[in-house]
């Protein structure tokens, strides 16, 4: 899927850079989003949990979302790990629920 362009709910943002993968299980936790053909110079994270479709045959994969939610994405630095607050931050702008809260559900704070 490496190069493989991507669409979101209103258009194309960008193509698949690469994938972060958690060390520990070696699930793919994300995409990595390179915006630089639709919004310059900025790489953003996209989980594999939003991907609407993925069509082999275009070479494309659509995520549920929108673009204009994509492009005010915290952004993502290849040299800076990834943090439990940048990943919070992530899901919180992306309005969706953590993967480590479905994963723990003992985590989920009742208030």
């Amino acid at each position: 899927m490496i190069d493989y362009r991507i669409h979101a709910l209103d258009g194309e943002i960008g193509h698949v850079e690469d994938f972060v993968f958690e060390d520990s299980s070696w699930a793919i936790r994300y995409l990595i989003i390179d915006t630089r053909n639709w919004w310059p110079g900025k790489k953003v994270l996209v989980s594999p949990e939003w991907i609407h479709n993925i069509s082999w045959e275009r070479s494309m994969v659509e995520v549920d979302l929108h673009r204009d939610t994509i492009k005010q994405a915290p952004e993502y630095d290849p040299y800076t790990p990834i943090s439990r607050e940048y990943e919070t931050l992530l899901f919180d702008h992306y309005r969706r629920e953590a993967y480590w809260k479905a994963e723990h559900p003992e985590m989920i704070s009742t208030g």
